[in-house]
């Protein structure tokens, strides 16, 4: 057995990963779940999803990288070296034998402290335009994957998106018709999904709402799944599901003909594995990683994306209609999708992991 440390928070798109390799290395018995730390923040996703799935959270500082010279940045860098020594304590006190980072604000200090206690480290990169942290640690470590080919980290090698086992290798598979009659839609008509991530999208939903009739008299159905934090549309109509959050997406792209969504990364990739055709509508901030992340899928010609300026009432009728009116060119969509995904992606970073230990340099770049 293996004393593991893993770091990463924030967004869903760094604890999903965190946590489907988490318990892939219970599933190869490198480790039990006593034997796995997670390190954290106060304020992010994984202070619910963490404890939830069973495993131990410390927190550390969540630190912002400064963009403009000022008072605050100024005291970034004797906040990051208390973060380091922090995160060096928290590494000699779990006596971790590896430290596997999945990128966000807290992982930086995390990955200076292992490379100073000569641990090794491995580092996957979820997005295609690297963030700050994983860019940092790609420095200090020779083991960096990530989940898209256009990912521009240097000597990282593709792996494709940890995904949980729920998602990769479900032990029951749900019929497309019992999947639509859960959200109690037609068992038979084409089905659209359309989603904006878990808070949603106010561009997505309300050109979706102004051509949902549109929509439903070209012969489809529409669930709709608007996010947390927008109010529910008013039904225009039968075929018309509109959920405020949907805790069954694996349910939910079951049910899917075709699916209109964000770009986030592990959307993307579950997309991708799922061999769904796609018109993505990337959220327009940060570093345009929404739209590269697309990338793979546009280039196979298993996507089409539309701006978020440009996804308005008018050109879903003119440009996304007609195409989910020509199923052929949807089939060809869902062959061309296949192979993008990578459904062992979480067992192949287990397996970094394993030679991670066995290098003799401990993953130091030479």
């Amino acid at each position: 057995m293996t004393r593991v440390l893993l770091a990463g928070g924030g967004t869903a798109g760094h604890v999903n990963p965190l946590l489907a390799v988490a318990h892939e290395l219970i599933r190869h018995d490198v480790a039990t779940p006593a034997e796995i730390l997670v390190v954290g923040t106060k304020e992010g996703l994984e202070t619910r999803l963490v404890p939830e799935a069973g495993y131990a959270l410390v927190a550390i500082a969540r630190l912002p990288l400064p963009r403009r010279l000022s008072l605050r940045a100024l005291m970034f860098v004797p906040r990051f070296i208390a973060a380091v020594v922090a995160s060096f304590r928290i590494i000699r006190s779990h006596r971790a034998k590896i430290v596997a980072g999945f990128g966000g604000y807290v992982s930086a200090p995390v990955y200076v402290a292992a490379w100073l206690a000569r641990v090794p480290l491995v580092i996957h990169e979820a997005n295609a335009v690297a963030g700050f942290a994983n860019r940092w640690g790609a420095r200090l470590t020779r083991h960096v994957v990530t989940t898209f080919s256009m990912t521009n980290l240097p000597g990282a090698k593709l792996l494709g998106m940890p995904m949980a086992r729920a998602i990769t290798h479900p032990t029951t598979r749900t019929s497309v018709s019992d999947a639509r009659k859960h959200f109690g839609l037609s068992a038979r008509k084409k089905t659209l999904v359309v989603t904006g991530g878990s808070q949603g999208s106010v561009t997505i939903n309300s050109t979706i709402e102004a051509v949902a009739a549109d929509l439903l008299a070209a012969g489809w159905q529409i669930l709709h799944i608007v996010g947390n934090r927008n109010p529910l549309p008013a039904s225009v109509g039968p075929g018309y599901v509109a959920l405020r959050y949907c805790d069954r997406m694996d349910l939910a792209f079951a049910a899917a003909t075709a699916v209109i969504s964000r770009a986030g990364a592990a959307t993307v990739s579950e997309i991708q594995l799922l061999g769904l055709p796609a018109v993505f509508v990337p959220y327009p901030v940060g570093n345009g990683e929404q739209e590269k992340n697309a990338g793979d899928s546009l280039q196979a010609g298993a996507a089409v994306l539309v701006g978020d300026s440009d996804f308005t009432p008018d050109a879903v009728r003119t440009t996304v209609l007609p195409l989910l009116n020509d199923d052929a060119a949807l089939e060809r969509m869902r062959a061309r999708a296949k192979g993008l995904g990578r459904a062992d992606a979480a067992e192949a970073f287990v397996q970094v992991m394993a030679g991670a230990l066995g290098d003799p340099k401990k993953g130091e770049r030479s």
